[in-house]
């Protein structure tokens, strides 16, 4: 009680206490009051009405008693206090009030401008200190009312994030094959939409980079360039060694992925010592040596994750197959572009460009293949070397077009300047296309092809399925002369910079050769599932005897024209044995079939006989046939 009357008087005398105070520190003096003013003013600022168990918070202190009108009183109320309690604090905080407002007039200036240069009091309800509490205090609200949205990744983030969480979770756990696989099979529409994707991003990948070369460096380095495409890709059959058609049409798994990945890698090993072989044969340059060592490793990359592709392919997978190549062809041409750009040098263009293509196939295509597909057996060495044999004459074959092919082309490296070599592949592109849409068209359906053709009642399927697709290749090749002819020469010579109207007719020669190229190369594929290839390899033999003599004839009198008319003759000749060899196939396989149907026939009958009942079978068969005759003979009287 005394405390409180002590409280009561200093209110009633403000003056006493502002002489006390005055002797300290004008800084100290400030803050002091401050705290002053500031516990005053929450002494007299109400509350809520209703608290927890008869509490109210103050300060951090709990006070006990009830509320009046909203104000909360400082202390203990009990026995009958309660008001007297009540009417002290009130009058104790109009005291500390009266004197902040005192010591605040009678504060110096060289006070207030210690303390705040701007002219306001830190410890003024409106100054600096308070508007930050009341900013601190809206703020908090407003996060409290409506809190921040989690920030949620995009699509390609959560896919690039999910797919190294994957990658790191099977290299922890040491196997990829044991990972449950998440993408299903059996999608029809996905395989036809990615194969289409992947296999335009590869084929327009030639024509763009080229595009790219030609504007950048010039004609003469794009002819380089191209001229590294042309053996970099005649290189790549040596990867592939014609086991793509084989792995996807292997149903019953005669051999395991394991035989086929190590069949690869050592294929590829050999296209890559032979391209440098090659270089040193043709005597390059530093520079044509550099950029043709970047094509052939970039190739070498793009072999080598066939064989996966493949394997995804033969697990009806074939949409991730595209996704893996899609990706891998689109990172290769942003990459190359972009570095020819910023350094218009083609050989570090080149070396970025293999380097960015064994980048994505150790990170998409390797863990990909074995991610999604079941685990394979163990490798064997018989195996292994069985594949080198089995799939030796289709390598022969598929490497012997590739040969003849490209026949023109090594011709005029050794003859012709490099712009035409860049001349000459701007014309191969309309054909190239044809060759890219046929693709379209028929890879998707060899497995069903080979299906088809394992069930010898559905061989006239497959036969149907033969002829629609030459059916397609022939209103192609008139589709893409009548583009040529009205918008396509004149669109070449504008991205080019080049003008290709004096190659007009050349155009609709190489247009023609770039369908009957289709054609064989899908007779090609029809023969592989007939697993017939080696009935090929003699043809392409052949063939590789004219495209020997030919070329060189006719590059050699008329030079770029040559080329052209070369190229087409040889086709052509190459189109004619194999339709002629088809129909052979095709025929012997009818003749064996007949040839069985006929002994199992026989067989049955015999059977019949050992059981009796062969001739109680012939018996009625004869009393029919009497009948008839009886029936007909009626008729005619």
């Amino acid at each position: 009680m005394v405390k409180t009357r002590r409280k009561t008087n200093m209110a009633r005398n403000p003056d006493r206490l502002f002489k006390r105070e005055t002797s300290k520190d004008p800084a100290s003096l400030t803050q002091e009051t401050g705290r002053k003013n500031k516990r005053a003013t929450e002494g007299g600022r109400a509350v809520e009405s209703r608290t927890t168990e008869g509490r109210a918070v103050e300060g951090g202190r709990a006070v006990e008693g009830c509320t009046i009108e909203g104000r909360t009183v400082e202390g203990r109320t009990s026995e009958g206090r309660a008001a007297e309690g009540r009417t002290s604090e009130g009058r104790a905080a109009e005291g500390r009030a009266a004197e902040g407002r005192a010591a605040r007039n009678r504060s110096t200036e060289s006070t207030r401008n210690q303390t705040n240069p701007h002219g306001l009091s830190q410890e003024s309800p409106h100054g600096l200190n308070s508007v930050r509490e009341a900013h601190a205090a809206r703020t908090a609200e407003k996060t409290k009312k409506t809190p921040l949205k989690e920030h949620k990744p995009g699509f390609f983030a959560r896919t690039i994030n999910g797919w190294f969480n994957r990658i790191i979770g099977a290299a922890v756990d040491g196997s990829f094959s044991k990972q449950e696989a998440l993408y299903a099979a059996h999608h029809t529409r996905r395989d036809y939409t990615w194969n289409t994707i992947a296999i335009a991003a590869w084929g327009f990948m030639f024509p763009l980079l080229t595009i790219v070369a030609t504007q950048l460096v010039g004609v003469e380095q794009a002819g380089m360039f191209s001229m590294a495409l042309v053996v970099g890709t005649l290189l790549m059959f040596v990867g592939n060694y014609g086991v793509r058609t084989y792995q996807v049409s292997d149903i019953k798994e005669a051999h395991s992925f394991s035989d086929y990945q190590i069949h690869r890698w050592l294929t590829c090993i050999i296209m890559v010592v032979a391209g440098l072989l090659y270089c040193v044969a043709r005597g390059y340059a530093e520079n044509m040596f550099a950029i043709s060592m970047g094509v052939y490793v970039y190739k070498m990359i793009d072999g080598l994750a066939d064989v996966y592709e493949g394997r995804l392919q033969q697990m009806d997978k074939l949409y991730l197959a595209g996704v893996s190549l899609a990706l891998r062809s689109v990172l290769v041409i942003v990459v190359f572009s972009v570095c020819l750009l910023i350094t218009k040098n083609l050989v570090i263009a080149c070396i970025a460009m293999a380097i960015v293509a064994a980048v994505c196939f150790v990170l998409v295509t390797f863990p990909l293949a074995l991610l999604e597909t079941p685990k394979s057996r163990k490798r064997s060495l018989v195996s292994i070397k069985e594949l080198f044999v089995q799939c030796f004459p289709l390598f022969i074959a598929l490497f012997a077009y590739a040969l003849i092919d490209a026949m023109p082309k090594l011709i005029m490296e050794g003859t012709l300047t490099y712009d035409n070599q860049l001349y000459f592949n701007v014309m191969c592109l309309p054909a190239a296309a044809i060759l890219l849409i046929v693709g379209l068209v028929y890879k998707p359906q060899l497995l069903r092809m080979a299906n088809l053709w394992a069930d010898p009642r559905l061989h006239r399927q497959f036969d149907l399925m033969v002829l629609v697709v030459i059916l397609v290749v022939v209103v192609l090749s008139g589709s893409v002369i009548f583009i040529m002819a009205t918008v396509g020469i004149t669109f070449f010579s504008f991205v080019y910079n080049v003008d290709f109207e004096r190659f007009r007719e050349l155009f609709f020669v190489m247009v023609i050769a770039g369908g009957i190229t289709a054609i064989i190369d899908f007779l090609y594929q029809v023969i592989t599932v007939l697993r017939k290839q080696a009935a090929v390899m003699k043809l392409y033999i052949i063939t590789f005897g004219f495209a020997a003599f030919i070329p060189v004839l006719l590059i050699s009198f008329t030079e770029l024209p040559g080329a052209v008319m070369s190229y087409l003759i040889v086709m052509s000749i190459l189109l004619v044995l194999l339709v002629m060899e088809f129909f052979r196939i095709r025929y012997s396989f009818s003749r064996e079939l007949a040839t069985q149907r006929a002994e199992e026939t026989r067989r049955k009958r015999r059977d019949e006989l050992e059981a009796g009942t062969y001739a109680d079978n012939y018996a009625a068969a004869q009393e029919k046939r009497a009948q008839r005759e009886r029936r007909m003979n009626k008729r005619n009287e």
